[in-house]
């Protein structure tokens, strides 16, 4: 299992655990991070992922509820949503993986830690975004 990958594990629960029991980011990442220890560069994409996703999580979260409209966010399992944070975060605004990673990415992550149908409804909502050509990154303001 390569680093980054390991890293997006961590930054998944962490986020998880802050959808759920709102509890303060910095904390639940040490605590994640203590778990998990992962190498400096990997610490700090983990720490990208999850401080990114909270910044952007309105527009994230519009994002997905555009291309998802038949699932309301809220009624969303809470693992297939930060999985699409995520993803959505890396390809569309911070731009530190290409799009086919991070769909891939998501994917496997979704086979780990979703239910059986996670992986097709995420593959499904990142197609249908990419297919959009959606960039909410700061190149997309030029």
């Amino acid at each position: 299992m390569g680093v980054r990958h390991r890293a997006r594990i961590v930054a998944l629960q962490a986020l998880f655990e802050i959808d759920i029991a709102s509890h303060d980011p910095e904390v639940v990442l040490r605590r994640c991070l203590d778990r998990r220890p992962l190498p400096q560069r990997a610490s700090e994409f983990a720490r990208t992922l999850v401080f990114g996703v909270l910044e952007h999580r309105a527009k994230l979260d519009d994002l997905i509820q555009e291309n998802a409209s038949q699932w309301p966010l809220e009624q969303m399992a809470v693992i297939d949503r930060n999985i699409l944070r995520m993803a959505i975060f890396e390809f569309a605004v911070a731009g530190t993986a290409p799009v086919k990673v991070a769909i891939n990415e998501a994917v496997e992550l979704a086979k780990l830690f979703g239910s059986e149908s996670s992986p097709r409804f995420i593959n499904g909502v990142l197609g249908a975004i990419v297919a959009k050509g959606i960039n909410l990154g700061e190149k997309a303001k030029d």
